[in-house]
Order: structure tokens, then C-alpha cells, then sequence
């Protein structure tokens, strides 16, 4: 998740020359040049927002807060897990990076979709229909974290127990369950000291231009941060954006 050589791709026109005046008069084209401009990773703010919002939803499933705090969870998770979320998954996909990109809009998504399901019902409300949603959200992102666990061990370990977490949430909800609420809640322990760890180990690596902290980089993911130049951008002519079909 997040690496040092980020950049989006932009395509700059720029006449084509030629040493011959009458061809250069015939030749008046264009060729594409992809360019690219650094950016700061998104990685740092997605993992301590979605630390963040496992705080507040743990709180409340290991009753630490009671169920009448339920309106302004779901406001703080719509005013500030939510949109953090989706804006550093935004990031993520200018930076080339579709994997972070991909789990950061679906988990900021997820927050909103709770928060508003929350929201409408009375505290302490199950919904059926929530349930079967965060089963289907679970499977998903163990689909979607498989293409990190060779690359990026930290990035799959977080939603391998966000994707366990969500399941017995939707159980939860589906048949009532404190057991399962309890032990729900029990595994956002874990996931919040992940987030912290990888967040501050990110911030630390980006604002250092070095690791400073150990997030098991692996593969292509170190490369992406110990390579050279040629290494990050030897396949870019085939990446989105600049071949004609996704």
C-alpha cells in the first residue's frame, strides 16, 4: 500500500520535427508523449482514517459508548471516515496505485452505507438487509486483497481481518448474536494497531525518502520504492490512461 514513486500520467503534444522542411510541411502531426508528475502517496491518510472509523464502530459494538451514540457515529462517519477514504482512494488511482485505490473507495463507501443505514433506523436497530450487504463486502475484499499478498503482506493482513471483522458484523445483524457483535468488535482492536503502525510507518517513508519503519514490502512493491526511474516507468505506455482500452 502507498509507494514512494508515484505519479499520474499526462500526455503532452509536441510537434514532430523533421530536417527536411517540405516533409515537416506534410508531416504536421502530433506525437503523445506521457510525462510524469510526482505526487504525495495517499497511503498515511488512508490507513489512519480508516483506523479512525474502526475506533468509533468498536466503541460502539463492545458497548464502551451506549447504543443512544449511534446518531453521532454515523455523523462523524460520514463527515470524516467517509470522505477521507474516498479521497485518498482518488489519489491512489492518480498515483497508478489501483490497488489501494480500489480497497480505499470500497471501505470508504462501506463506512458511508453503514452510517446511513445506522442513521435511519432506531439505536440499536439490526438490519437484515446490512447483514447480507457486509457479507457480500467481506468476500470482495478478500478478492481484492489477493493480489497483495506476494507484494504488499501489511496491505492484506488489514483487510484479510477488516474482511473477517465484516463478516461477523453482517452475521451479527442477520441473527442478533452478542457473541458475534462482541467478537466483531474485539478484532478492531487488532486492525486499529495495524492502521496506526502502517500509517505512521508510510508518513514516515514519504516525508524521509526512506524506510524508517518495516511494512514487509515485497517483489514489485519494493521496487517500486528501491528502483530507478526506468524501472517505474518501463511498462507505462500499457498502463490506463494511455493505452486506448481499459
Amino acid at each position: 500500500m502507498g509507494a514512494s514513486a508515484v505519479g499520474c500520467v499526462v500526455m503532452r503534444s509536441l510537434p514532430v520535427r523533421s530536417p527536411d522542411p517540405a516533409a515537416a510541411t506534410r508531416e504536421r502531426g502530433e506525437r503523445s508523449v506521457p510525462l510524469l508528475r510526482p505526487i504525495a502517496s495517499s497511503a498515511p491518510l488512508a490507513f489512519f482514517a480508516f483506523g479512525v472509523g474502526t475506533v468509533l464502530y468498536t466503541a460502539l459494538q463492545l458497548q464502551w459508548v451506549p447504543q443512544a451514540q449511534a446518531g453521532p457515529l454515523t455523523v462523524i462517519l460520514l463527515a470524516f471516515v467517509a470522505p477521507l477514504e474516498i479521497i485518498t482512494g482518488l489519489i491512489a488511482f492518480a498515483a497508478r496505485d489501483g490497488g489501494l485505490g480500489t480497497i480505499m473507495l470500497m471501505l470508504g463507501a462501506v463506512w458511508a452505507s453503514i452510517a446511513i443505514t445506522m442513521r435511519s433506523s432506531p439505536p440499536g436497530a439490526r438490519s437484515a438487509m446490512l447483514g447480507v450487504f457486509l457479507l457480500t463486502v467481506a468476500a470482495m475484499l478478500l478478492a481484492m486483497s489477493s493480489a497483495s499478498v506476494r507484494t504488499r503482506p501489511l496491505l492484506f493482513l488489514l483487510a484479510l481481518l477488516a474482511a473477517t471483522r465484516f463478516t461477523l458484523s453482517g452475521i451479527y445483524e442477520i441473527d442478533g448474536s452478542t457473541a458475534v457483535e462482541h467478537a466483531s468488535g474485539w478484532i478492531g482492536v487488532p486492525i486499529v494497531a495495524i492502521a496506526l503502525y502502517a500509517g505512521t510507518a508510510f508518513l514516515l517513508e514519504d516525508t524521509m525518502r526512506r524506510t524508517i519503519l518495516p511494512v514487509a514490502r515485497r517483489r514489485t512493491a519494493r521496487t517500486a520504492l528501491e528502483g530507478d526511474l526506468s524501472q517505474q516507468v518501463q511498462r507505462v505506455t500499457q498502463e490506463a490512461g494511455v493505452r486506448q482500452q481499459l
